[in-house]
Protein backbone atom coordinates (compact mmCIF):
# COMPACT_ATOMS: atom_id res chain seq x y z
CA UNK A 1 0.00 0.00 0.00
CA UNK A 2 1.17 3.69 -0.98
CA UNK A 3 2.72 6.08 1.46
CA UNK A 4 -0.18 8.91 1.91
CA UNK A 5 0.43 12.60 2.49
CA UNK A 6 -1.81 14.35 5.13
CA UNK A 7 -2.06 18.08 3.19
CA UNK A 8 -4.25 18.90 6.79
CA UNK A 9 -0.79 18.99 8.31
CA UNK A 10 -2.82 17.27 11.21
CA UNK A 11 -5.41 14.63 12.47
CA UNK A 12 -6.45 11.39 11.20
CA UNK A 13 -9.65 12.44 9.49
CA UNK A 14 -7.52 14.92 7.18
CA UNK A 15 -7.33 13.79 3.46
CA UNK A 16 -4.97 11.54 2.35
CA UNK A 17 -2.81 12.04 -0.72
CA UNK A 18 -0.27 9.80 -2.49
CA UNK A 19 2.70 10.54 -4.73
CA UNK A 20 2.05 10.47 -8.58
CA UNK A 21 5.03 11.24 -10.38
CA UNK A 22 7.28 14.94 -11.10
CA UNK A 23 6.26 17.67 -13.45
CA UNK A 24 8.30 19.54 -15.61
CA UNK A 25 10.25 21.19 -12.63
CA UNK A 26 10.98 17.95 -11.06
CA UNK A 27 8.96 18.81 -8.14
CA UNK A 28 6.81 15.64 -6.34
CA UNK A 29 2.91 15.70 -7.54
CA UNK A 30 0.35 14.13 -5.40
CA UNK A 31 -3.38 12.92 -5.53
CA UNK A 32 -6.26 12.62 -3.22
CA UNK A 33 -6.70 9.08 -2.30
CA UNK A 34 -10.03 7.82 -2.38
CA UNK A 35 -12.11 6.27 0.70
CA UNK A 36 -11.70 3.10 0.34
CA UNK A 37 -8.03 3.39 -0.33
CA UNK A 38 -7.43 5.20 2.76
CA UNK A 39 -5.55 4.12 5.70
CA UNK A 40 -5.43 4.89 9.38
CA UNK A 41 -1.61 5.62 8.81
CA UNK A 42 -0.77 8.85 8.69
CA UNK A 43 2.55 10.78 7.63
CA UNK A 44 4.64 12.16 9.70
CA UNK A 45 8.17 12.79 7.93
CA UNK A 46 9.98 13.54 11.14
CA UNK A 47 8.29 11.99 14.43
CA UNK A 48 6.38 8.99 13.69
CA UNK A 49 7.94 7.49 10.59
CA UNK A 50 11.46 9.24 11.21
CA UNK A 51 14.26 9.00 8.66
CA UNK A 52 13.67 5.96 7.62
CA UNK A 53 10.87 7.34 5.71
CA UNK A 54 10.83 5.77 1.85
CA UNK A 55 8.93 7.98 -0.65
CA UNK A 56 9.68 5.53 -2.89
CA UNK A 57 8.21 2.44 -1.01
CA UNK A 58 5.00 0.38 -2.31
CA UNK A 59 2.29 -1.49 -0.68
CA UNK A 60 1.37 -1.65 3.12
CA UNK A 61 5.17 -2.13 4.17
CA UNK A 62 6.56 0.47 6.84
CA UNK A 63 10.35 1.36 6.34
CA UNK A 64 12.37 1.18 9.22
CA UNK A 65 13.82 4.02 11.28
CA UNK A 66 17.37 5.04 9.57
CA UNK A 67 20.36 4.89 11.44
CA UNK A 68 22.63 7.40 9.91
CA UNK A 69 25.91 5.27 11.63
CA UNK A 70 24.59 1.88 10.05
CA UNK A 71 23.50 0.37 13.79
CA UNK A 72 20.81 -2.64 13.41
CA UNK A 73 17.98 -1.10 14.48
CA UNK A 74 16.62 -4.39 14.23
CA UNK A 75 14.74 -7.49 11.89
CA UNK A 76 14.84 -5.60 8.22
CA UNK A 77 11.77 -6.50 6.07
CA UNK A 78 12.49 -7.37 2.75
CA UNK A 79 12.70 -4.71 0.26
CA UNK A 80 10.87 -4.56 -2.86
CA UNK A 81 12.62 -4.25 -5.91
CA UNK A 82 12.56 -1.56 -8.33
CA UNK A 83 10.88 -1.89 -11.34
CA UNK A 84 10.21 0.89 -13.87
CA UNK A 85 8.66 -0.88 -16.66
CA UNK A 86 5.78 -2.61 -14.28
CA UNK A 87 7.39 -6.42 -14.87
CA UNK A 88 7.68 -7.39 -11.96
CA UNK A 89 11.02 -8.15 -9.94
CA UNK A 90 14.10 -9.96 -9.30
CA UNK A 91 12.20 -10.22 -5.71
CA UNK A 92 9.22 -11.56 -7.09
CA UNK A 93 10.51 -14.34 -9.53
CA UNK A 94 12.10 -15.79 -6.39
CA UNK A 95 9.52 -15.40 -3.66
CA UNK A 96 6.30 -16.40 -5.65
CA UNK A 97 4.99 -13.41 -6.62
CA UNK A 98 4.54 -11.76 -3.38
CA UNK A 99 6.81 -8.63 -3.64
CA UNK A 100 4.64 -5.44 -4.99
CA UNK A 101 5.62 -3.95 -7.95
CA UNK A 102 6.52 -0.46 -8.47
CA UNK A 103 4.14 2.25 -10.29
CA UNK A 104 5.48 5.10 -10.71
CA UNK A 105 1.89 6.47 -10.38
CA UNK A 106 1.56 4.84 -6.63
CA UNK A 107 0.03 2.06 -6.95
CA UNK A 108 0.86 -1.46 -6.45
CA UNK A 109 1.23 -3.18 -9.83
CA UNK A 110 -0.45 -6.42 -9.90
CA UNK A 111 0.07 -8.73 -13.09
CA UNK A 112 -2.87 -8.04 -14.67
CA UNK A 113 -4.00 -5.05 -16.16
CA UNK A 114 -5.95 -2.47 -14.01
CA UNK A 115 -8.19 0.22 -15.71
CA UNK A 116 -7.92 3.53 -14.89
CA UNK A 117 -9.85 4.94 -12.47
CA UNK A 118 -11.41 8.51 -12.22
CA UNK A 119 -10.60 10.58 -9.32
CA UNK A 120 -9.75 14.06 -8.57
CA UNK A 121 -6.01 15.12 -8.78
CA UNK A 122 -5.24 17.23 -5.77
CA UNK A 123 -2.42 19.46 -5.73
CA UNK A 124 -0.56 21.30 -2.70
CA UNK A 125 -0.37 24.91 -2.23
CA UNK A 126 2.11 26.96 -4.92
CA UNK A 127 2.27 23.17 -7.19
CA UNK A 128 1.79 23.24 -10.43
CA UNK A 129 -0.43 20.59 -12.03
CA UNK A 130 0.51 17.57 -13.64
CA UNK A 131 0.01 17.15 -17.44
CA UNK A 132 -3.00 14.99 -18.14
CA UNK A 133 -1.87 12.07 -20.35
CA UNK A 134 -3.63 10.57 -22.99
CA UNK A 135 -6.50 8.32 -21.70
CA UNK A 136 -6.26 6.28 -24.73
CA UNK A 137 -3.44 3.64 -23.39
CA UNK A 138 -3.68 2.00 -19.76
CA UNK A 139 -0.70 3.22 -17.81
CA UNK A 140 0.92 -0.64 -17.05
CA UNK A 141 1.69 -0.45 -20.87
CA UNK A 142 3.26 2.94 -21.55
CA UNK A 143 6.81 2.93 -21.80
CA UNK A 144 8.93 5.01 -19.77
CA UNK A 145 12.54 5.50 -20.13
CA UNK A 146 15.00 7.53 -17.70
CA UNK A 147 16.05 9.90 -20.24
CA UNK A 148 12.66 11.14 -20.22
CA UNK A 149 13.03 12.49 -16.67
CA UNK A 150 16.38 13.94 -17.55
CA UNK A 151 16.15 17.04 -16.79
CA UNK A 152 15.33 16.94 -13.67
CA UNK A 153 19.21 16.07 -12.75
CA UNK A 154 20.64 17.85 -16.17
CA UNK A 155 22.42 21.23 -15.09
CA UNK A 156 21.17 24.74 -16.77
CA UNK A 157 24.33 25.43 -17.72
CA UNK A 158 23.86 22.24 -20.59
CA UNK A 159 20.13 22.25 -21.46
CA UNK A 160 20.17 23.14 -25.71
CA UNK A 161 19.26 26.59 -25.18
CA UNK A 162 22.23 27.45 -22.85
CA UNK A 163 24.62 25.53 -25.44
CA UNK A 164 23.54 27.59 -28.62
CA UNK A 165 23.88 30.72 -26.55
CA UNK A 166 27.06 29.94 -25.70
CA UNK A 167 27.89 29.02 -28.63
CA UNK A 168 26.91 31.85 -30.39
CA UNK A 169 28.43 34.47 -27.74
CA UNK A 170 31.99 32.19 -27.93
CA UNK A 171 31.52 32.89 -31.48
CA UNK A 172 31.10 36.39 -32.22
CA UNK A 173 33.83 36.83 -29.46
CA UNK A 174 36.25 35.36 -31.41
CA UNK A 175 34.85 37.34 -34.62
CA UNK A 176 35.53 39.70 -32.64
CA UNK A 177 39.33 38.82 -31.41
CA UNK A 178 39.72 37.79 -34.85
CA UNK A 179 38.80 41.03 -36.21
CA UNK A 180 40.75 42.79 -33.70
CA UNK A 181 44.17 40.75 -35.01
CA UNK A 182 43.58 42.03 -38.70
CA UNK A 183 43.27 45.04 -37.82
CA UNK A 184 46.59 45.10 -35.52
CA UNK A 185 48.36 43.31 -38.36
CA UNK A 186 47.25 46.07 -40.91
CA UNK A 187 48.06 48.75 -38.53
CA UNK A 188 51.43 47.01 -37.82
CA UNK A 189 51.87 46.34 -41.75
CA UNK A 190 51.24 50.05 -42.31
CA UNK A 191 54.01 50.92 -39.73
CA UNK A 192 56.24 48.82 -41.06
CA UNK A 193 55.94 50.57 -45.13
CA UNK A 194 56.06 53.87 -43.80
CA UNK A 195 58.91 53.45 -41.67
CA UNK A 196 60.23 51.98 -44.77
CA UNK A 197 59.39 54.87 -47.06
CA UNK A 198 60.99 57.42 -44.29
CA UNK A 199 64.31 55.68 -43.71
CA UNK A 200 64.34 55.36 -48.31
CA UNK A 201 63.79 59.05 -48.57
CA UNK A 202 66.21 59.82 -45.86
CA UNK A 203 69.00 57.65 -47.47
CA UNK A 204 68.32 59.23 -51.04
CA UNK A 205 68.52 62.78 -49.51
CA UNK A 206 71.51 61.72 -47.48
CA UNK A 207 73.25 59.93 -50.85
CA UNK A 208 72.44 63.13 -52.52
CA UNK A 209 73.63 64.89 -50.44
CA UNK A 210 70.32 67.57 -49.55
CA UNK A 211 69.96 66.11 -45.86
CA UNK A 212 70.25 69.23 -43.88
CA UNK A 213 73.46 69.08 -41.72
CA UNK A 214 75.09 66.65 -43.30
CA UNK A 215 76.39 67.68 -46.54
CA UNK A 216 79.46 69.04 -46.37
CA UNK A 217 80.55 72.47 -47.82
CA UNK A 218 82.04 70.42 -50.73
CA UNK A 219 79.05 69.11 -51.62
CA UNK A 220 77.26 72.10 -51.79
CA UNK A 221 76.57 72.39 -55.51
CA UNK A 222 73.74 73.11 -57.41
CA UNK A 223 72.02 70.12 -58.18
CA UNK A 224 69.68 70.99 -60.91
CA UNK A 225 70.20 70.94 -64.68
CA UNK A 226 73.26 73.08 -65.84
CA UNK A 227 71.64 75.56 -67.98
CA UNK A 228 73.98 74.45 -71.14
CA UNK A 229 72.92 71.21 -70.89
CA UNK A 230 69.21 72.36 -71.01
CA UNK A 231 67.36 71.09 -74.69
CA UNK A 232 65.59 74.19 -75.90
CA UNK A 233 63.58 74.41 -79.11
CA UNK A 234 63.84 77.90 -80.60
CA UNK A 235 62.09 79.93 -83.58
CA UNK A 236 62.37 83.37 -84.44
CA UNK A 237 59.60 85.26 -85.62
CA UNK A 238 59.58 88.55 -87.73
CA UNK A 239 56.51 90.88 -87.67
CA UNK A 240 56.45 92.89 -90.63
CA UNK A 241 54.47 96.24 -90.92
CA UNK A 242 53.48 96.10 -94.57
CA UNK A 243 52.02 99.63 -94.26
CA UNK A 244 54.30 101.44 -92.52
CA UNK A 245 57.75 99.34 -92.76
CA UNK A 246 59.65 98.11 -90.11
CA UNK A 247 60.51 94.88 -88.22
CA UNK A 248 59.95 93.61 -84.76
CA UNK A 249 61.96 90.89 -83.74
CA UNK A 250 61.62 88.11 -81.29
CA UNK A 251 62.56 84.41 -80.38
CA UNK A 252 60.25 81.85 -79.07
CA UNK A 253 61.96 79.35 -76.72
CA UNK A 254 60.46 76.25 -75.64
CA UNK A 255 62.51 74.84 -72.85
CA UNK A 256 61.69 71.37 -72.57
CA UNK A 257 63.95 70.27 -69.70
CA UNK A 258 62.92 72.41 -67.18
CA UNK A 259 59.06 72.77 -69.02
CA UNK A 260 59.14 76.62 -69.36
CA UNK A 261 58.19 79.01 -72.25
CA UNK A 262 59.52 82.00 -72.88
CA UNK A 263 59.15 85.12 -75.79
CA UNK A 264 62.58 87.12 -75.64
CA UNK A 265 62.62 90.35 -77.50
CA UNK A 266 65.33 91.67 -79.41
CA UNK A 267 65.71 95.08 -80.27
CA UNK A 268 66.52 96.42 -83.71
CA UNK A 269 69.77 98.21 -82.86
CA UNK A 270 71.37 94.76 -81.63
CA UNK A 271 74.98 94.60 -83.47
CA UNK A 272 75.14 91.59 -85.77
CA UNK A 273 78.49 90.74 -87.68
CA UNK A 274 78.09 88.99 -91.20
CA UNK A 275 79.76 86.33 -93.11
CA UNK A 276 82.33 89.41 -94.11
CA UNK A 277 83.63 90.27 -91.01
CA UNK A 278 81.09 93.31 -91.08
CA UNK A 279 78.80 94.51 -88.44
CA UNK A 280 75.08 95.78 -88.99
CA UNK A 281 72.03 95.92 -86.89
CA UNK A 282 68.93 93.27 -86.42
CA UNK A 283 66.73 95.67 -88.15
CA UNK A 284 68.98 95.92 -91.86
CA UNK A 285 70.08 92.59 -91.29
CA UNK A 286 66.39 91.15 -91.62
CA UNK A 287 65.84 93.75 -94.63
CA UNK A 288 69.14 93.19 -95.99
CA UNK A 289 70.27 89.29 -95.34
CA UNK A 290 67.03 88.66 -95.45
CA UNK A 291 65.64 85.46 -93.09
CA UNK A 292 68.35 82.84 -93.43
CA UNK A 293 70.86 85.19 -92.69
CA UNK A 294 70.06 87.05 -90.16
CA UNK A 295 68.66 83.82 -88.36
CA UNK A 296 72.65 82.66 -88.51
CA UNK A 297 74.19 85.85 -87.50
CA UNK A 298 71.56 85.87 -84.10
CA UNK A 299 73.27 82.23 -83.66
CA UNK A 300 76.39 83.68 -83.80
CA UNK A 301 75.99 86.62 -81.69
CA UNK A 302 73.82 84.87 -78.85
CA UNK A 303 75.23 81.43 -79.04
CA UNK A 304 71.91 79.83 -79.64
CA UNK A 305 70.54 77.36 -81.94
CA UNK A 306 67.47 78.49 -83.71
CA UNK A 307 65.57 75.76 -85.73
CA UNK A 308 63.33 77.88 -87.83
CA UNK A 309 62.01 81.00 -89.04
CA UNK A 310 58.68 82.19 -88.58
CA UNK A 311 57.83 85.69 -90.85
CA UNK A 312 54.43 87.22 -89.50
CA UNK A 313 53.26 89.82 -91.78
CA UNK A 314 50.58 92.32 -90.00
CA UNK A 315 47.87 90.81 -92.16
CA UNK A 316 48.31 87.45 -90.71
CA UNK A 317 48.42 88.62 -87.50
CA UNK A 318 45.11 90.48 -87.57
CA UNK A 319 43.41 86.62 -89.28
CA UNK A 320 45.18 84.92 -86.68
CA UNK A 321 43.30 86.91 -83.33
CA UNK A 322 39.96 86.96 -85.14
CA UNK A 323 40.54 83.17 -86.11
CA UNK A 324 40.55 82.05 -81.76
CA UNK A 325 38.56 84.63 -80.80
CA UNK A 326 39.69 88.16 -79.64
CA UNK A 327 42.44 88.68 -76.67
CA UNK A 328 42.92 90.20 -73.32
CA UNK A 329 46.07 92.49 -72.92
CA UNK A 330 47.05 94.87 -70.00
CA UNK A 331 47.49 97.57 -72.14
CA UNK A 332 49.78 100.53 -71.36
CA UNK A 333 48.46 103.12 -74.02
CA UNK A 334 45.97 104.89 -75.87
CA UNK A 335 46.32 103.46 -79.55
CA UNK A 336 44.50 105.85 -82.22
CA UNK A 337 42.99 104.32 -84.69
CA UNK A 338 45.33 104.59 -87.81
CA UNK A 339 42.05 105.00 -90.00
CA UNK A 340 40.33 107.62 -88.35
CA UNK A 341 39.80 111.31 -89.75
CA UNK A 342 39.82 113.39 -87.07
CA UNK A 343 42.02 113.37 -84.02
CA UNK A 344 39.22 113.62 -81.53
CA UNK A 345 38.23 110.14 -82.50
CA UNK A 346 37.99 107.68 -79.63
CA UNK A 347 41.31 105.48 -79.50
CA UNK A 348 40.93 101.97 -81.12
CA UNK A 349 43.13 100.61 -78.05
CA UNK A 350 42.31 101.99 -74.55
CA UNK A 351 44.54 101.96 -71.79
CA UNK A 352 43.40 99.47 -68.91
CA UNK A 353 43.40 95.72 -67.36
CA UNK A 354 42.19 93.29 -69.14
CA UNK A 355 41.43 95.15 -72.68
CA UNK A 356 39.62 92.94 -75.37
CA UNK A 357 41.58 93.49 -78.55
CA UNK A 358 39.99 92.41 -81.62
CA UNK A 359 42.87 91.48 -84.89
CA UNK A 360 42.62 94.39 -86.23
CA UNK A 361 43.13 96.25 -82.32
CA UNK A 362 45.86 93.59 -81.65
CA UNK A 363 47.53 94.78 -84.89
CA UNK A 364 47.59 98.31 -83.58
CA UNK A 365 48.71 97.68 -80.37
CA UNK A 366 51.76 95.70 -81.52
CA UNK A 367 52.74 98.17 -83.67
CA UNK A 368 52.13 101.17 -81.87
CA UNK A 369 55.10 103.82 -80.77
CA UNK A 370 54.34 106.68 -79.44
CA UNK A 371 56.05 110.01 -79.97
CA UNK A 372 59.48 110.21 -78.33
CA UNK A 373 59.42 106.37 -76.86
CA UNK A 374 62.03 104.22 -77.74
CA UNK A 375 61.82 101.19 -79.85
CA UNK A 376 61.64 99.31 -76.64
CA UNK A 377 58.44 100.00 -75.77
CA UNK A 378 56.95 99.45 -79.38
CA UNK A 379 58.62 95.49 -78.98
CA UNK A 380 57.75 95.04 -75.43
CA UNK A 381 53.90 95.32 -76.36
CA UNK A 382 54.69 93.12 -79.73
CA UNK A 383 55.49 90.50 -76.76
CA UNK A 384 52.08 90.91 -74.74
CA UNK A 385 49.92 90.22 -78.10
CA UNK A 386 52.41 86.85 -78.40
CA UNK A 387 52.09 85.74 -75.09
CA UNK A 388 47.95 86.58 -75.24
CA UNK A 389 47.75 85.07 -78.40
CA UNK A 390 49.62 81.31 -77.25
CA UNK A 391 47.45 81.67 -74.39
CA UNK A 392 43.90 81.72 -76.85
CA UNK A 393 45.58 79.58 -79.12
CA UNK A 394 44.28 75.50 -78.44
CA UNK A 395 47.00 73.27 -77.23
CA UNK A 396 46.10 70.32 -79.74
CA UNK A 397 49.48 69.97 -81.93
CA UNK A 398 46.49 69.17 -85.22
CA UNK A 399 44.68 72.14 -84.05
CA UNK A 400 47.14 74.70 -84.33
CA UNK A 401 48.80 72.90 -87.22
CA UNK A 402 45.36 73.54 -89.04
CA UNK A 403 45.29 76.79 -87.76
CA UNK A 404 48.67 77.64 -89.40
CA UNK A 405 47.22 76.07 -92.47
CA UNK A 406 43.73 77.89 -92.52
CA UNK A 407 45.86 81.33 -92.27
CA UNK A 408 47.95 80.32 -95.74
CA UNK A 409 51.20 82.13 -93.63
CA UNK A 410 54.20 81.83 -95.47
CA UNK A 411 56.57 79.56 -93.46
CA UNK A 412 60.19 79.32 -94.66
CA UNK A 413 62.12 76.57 -95.08
CA UNK A 414 62.91 74.13 -93.12
CA UNK A 415 60.23 75.27 -91.00
CA UNK A 416 57.23 72.93 -92.33
CA UNK A 417 53.49 74.37 -91.33
CA UNK A 418 53.54 70.82 -89.26
CA UNK A 419 56.17 71.67 -87.22
CA UNK A 420 55.23 75.07 -86.64
CA UNK A 421 51.88 74.16 -85.44
CA UNK A 422 53.06 71.25 -82.95
CA UNK A 423 55.62 74.36 -81.44
CA UNK A 424 52.79 76.56 -80.94
CA UNK A 425 50.83 74.53 -79.35
CA UNK A 426 53.21 73.02 -76.97
CA UNK A 427 53.91 77.13 -76.13
CA UNK A 428 50.28 77.53 -75.94
CA UNK A 429 50.03 74.65 -73.31
CA UNK A 430 52.33 75.92 -70.92
CA UNK A 431 50.75 79.56 -71.45
CA UNK A 432 47.57 78.30 -70.06
CA UNK A 433 49.73 76.37 -67.34
CA UNK A 434 51.20 79.65 -66.31
CA UNK A 435 54.94 78.38 -66.97
CA UNK A 436 55.09 81.16 -69.84
CA UNK A 437 57.34 84.63 -69.50
CA UNK A 438 58.61 87.68 -71.78
CA UNK A 439 61.70 88.88 -71.67
CA UNK A 440 63.62 91.80 -73.17
CA UNK A 441 67.29 91.39 -74.06
CA UNK A 442 69.14 94.16 -72.81
CA UNK A 443 71.33 95.95 -75.28
CA UNK A 444 74.08 98.51 -74.84
CA UNK A 445 73.28 102.29 -76.77
CA UNK A 446 76.34 101.08 -79.51
CA UNK A 447 73.90 97.62 -79.89
CA UNK A 448 76.44 95.46 -78.21
CA UNK A 449 75.79 93.05 -75.28
CA UNK A 450 77.30 93.37 -71.56
CA UNK A 451 78.11 90.12 -70.44
CA UNK A 452 76.99 91.02 -66.92
CA UNK A 453 73.33 92.42 -68.15
CA UNK A 454 72.72 89.89 -70.69
CA UNK A 455 73.56 86.78 -68.61
CA UNK A 456 69.78 86.65 -67.48
CA UNK A 457 68.59 86.47 -70.85
CA UNK A 458 71.37 85.21 -72.85
CA UNK A 459 72.35 82.38 -70.11
CA UNK A 460 69.51 81.40 -68.67
CA UNK A 461 66.99 81.54 -71.15
CA UNK A 462 69.04 80.84 -74.16
CA UNK A 463 71.67 78.78 -72.33
CA UNK A 464 74.34 80.26 -75.28
CA UNK A 465 76.86 83.22 -74.54
CA UNK A 466 77.17 86.62 -75.81
CA UNK A 467 79.58 87.41 -78.89
CA UNK A 468 78.85 90.74 -79.53
CA UNK A 469 81.60 92.37 -82.31
CA UNK A 470 84.68 93.22 -80.95
CA UNK A 471 85.29 96.96 -80.76
CA UNK A 472 88.58 96.41 -80.87
CA UNK A 473 88.68 94.23 -84.57
CA UNK A 474 87.57 97.01 -86.35
CA UNK A 475 85.80 100.69 -86.50
CA UNK A 476 82.22 100.39 -87.13
CA UNK A 477 81.56 102.81 -89.78
CA UNK A 478 77.71 103.49 -90.45
CA UNK A 479 76.90 105.10 -94.24
CA UNK A 480 73.90 106.70 -95.00
CA UNK A 481 73.58 107.46 -98.72
CA UNK A 482 72.14 111.41 -99.34
CA UNK A 483 74.30 111.71 -102.86
CA UNK A 484 70.98 110.63 -104.61
CA UNK A 485 73.14 107.85 -106.75
CA UNK A 486 72.07 104.44 -105.05
CA UNK A 487 75.41 102.46 -106.04
CA UNK A 488 77.19 104.87 -104.20
CA UNK A 489 76.50 102.78 -101.13
CA UNK A 490 77.78 99.86 -102.36
CA UNK A 491 81.03 101.52 -103.48
CA UNK A 492 81.46 102.70 -100.32
CA UNK A 493 81.13 99.63 -98.63
CA UNK A 494 83.88 98.05 -100.85
CA UNK A 495 86.27 100.97 -100.08
CA UNK A 496 85.61 100.80 -96.48
CA UNK A 497 86.07 97.02 -95.94
CA UNK A 498 89.23 97.03 -97.91
CA UNK A 499 90.35 99.47 -95.85
CA UNK A 500 89.84 97.65 -92.62
CA UNK A 501 86.45 99.39 -91.40
CA UNK A 502 83.58 97.44 -90.62
CA UNK A 503 80.97 98.43 -92.40
CA UNK A 504 77.05 99.08 -91.44
CA UNK A 505 74.16 100.28 -93.80
CA UNK A 506 72.69 103.49 -92.53
CA UNK A 507 69.43 103.74 -95.47
CA UNK A 508 69.19 106.77 -97.61
CA UNK A 509 68.20 109.89 -97.24
CA UNK A 510 67.20 113.40 -98.84
CA UNK A 511 69.85 115.11 -101.03
CA UNK A 512 72.84 116.74 -99.71
CA UNK A 513 75.58 118.79 -101.07
CA UNK A 514 77.99 117.95 -99.36
CA UNK A 515 79.38 115.14 -96.96
CA UNK A 516 80.53 114.58 -93.69
CA UNK A 517 81.98 112.67 -91.05
CA UNK A 518 80.92 112.62 -87.78
CA UNK A 519 82.56 111.08 -84.57
CA UNK A 520 80.71 111.07 -80.84
CA UNK A 521 83.80 110.18 -78.88
CA UNK A 522 87.16 112.15 -78.67
CA UNK A 523 89.27 109.27 -78.71
CA UNK A 524 87.49 108.15 -82.10
CA UNK A 525 88.31 111.92 -83.77
CA UNK A 526 91.39 110.18 -85.30
CA UNK A 527 89.78 107.34 -86.62
CA UNK A 528 87.19 109.80 -88.43
CA UNK A 529 89.68 111.43 -89.87
CA UNK A 530 91.06 107.60 -91.55
CA UNK A 531 87.51 106.80 -92.86
CA UNK A 532 87.19 110.33 -94.51
CA UNK A 533 90.79 110.15 -96.31
CA UNK A 534 89.92 106.11 -97.16
CA UNK A 535 86.49 107.40 -98.97
CA UNK A 536 88.57 110.85 -100.65
CA UNK A 537 86.48 113.27 -98.62
CA UNK A 538 88.54 116.66 -97.24
CA UNK A 539 89.96 116.64 -93.52
CA UNK A 540 87.18 119.66 -93.17
CA UNK A 541 84.61 116.60 -93.40
CA UNK A 542 85.34 115.73 -90.06
CA UNK A 543 83.54 116.81 -87.39
CA UNK A 544 82.39 115.83 -83.99
CA UNK A 545 78.53 115.13 -83.37
CA UNK A 546 75.82 112.19 -82.80
CA UNK A 547 76.66 109.06 -84.12
CA UNK A 548 73.55 106.77 -85.48
CA UNK A 549 73.23 102.99 -84.38
CA UNK A 550 76.22 101.17 -82.27
CA UNK A 551 78.27 102.95 -84.89
CA UNK A 552 81.81 104.44 -84.25
CA UNK A 553 81.71 106.72 -86.82
CA UNK A 554 78.70 107.98 -88.71
CA UNK A 555 79.20 109.12 -92.46
CA UNK A 556 76.46 111.47 -94.88
CA UNK A 557 77.39 110.44 -98.52
CA UNK A 558 76.87 113.75 -100.33
CA UNK A 559 76.82 114.94 -103.93
CA UNK A 560 80.50 116.05 -103.61
CA UNK A 561 81.48 112.72 -103.20
CA UNK A 562 83.23 111.13 -105.94
CA UNK A 563 83.94 106.94 -106.09
CA UNK A 564 86.65 106.57 -108.16
CA UNK A 565 88.90 109.40 -106.55
CA UNK A 566 88.59 107.45 -103.32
Amino acid sequence: MNDRYDAGAAGHGADQYELVGYDEYGRPVYRQVPPQQQTQQSYDGYAQQGYGYDPYATGGQQSQPYDPYGGDTGQQPQTPSYDPYGTGTHQQQHTGGHAAQYDPYGRTATSGQQPRVAEQTAYIPHQAGPVEEPLTQERGERDYRTEQFAFVEEPDQDSEDVIDWLKFTENRTERREEAKRRARARVVALVVVLALAAAGGVGYLWYAGKLPGVSSSDDKKDTATPTGAQKRDVIVVHLHNTKKGGTSTALLVDNTTTKQGTTVLLPNALALSGDDGSTTTLAKSVDDDGSSGTRDEIDTVLGTEIQGTWRLDTPYLQNLVDLIGNIEVDTNANVPDPEAKSKGTAPLVRKGKAQTLSGKSAVAYATYQGSGEAQNAQLERFGQVMQAVLRKLTSDAQGATTTVQTLGMIIEPPLTDKDLGAFLARLADLAKGGDYKTALLPVQTDGTLSAQASASVVKDVLGGTAKSPDKDAAIRVSVRNASGVKDNTGKARVVLLNGGFSFQDGGSGAAEATSEVVYADAADKDDATEVAKTLGLPAGAVSKGDVSGNADVSVILGQDYAPSSS
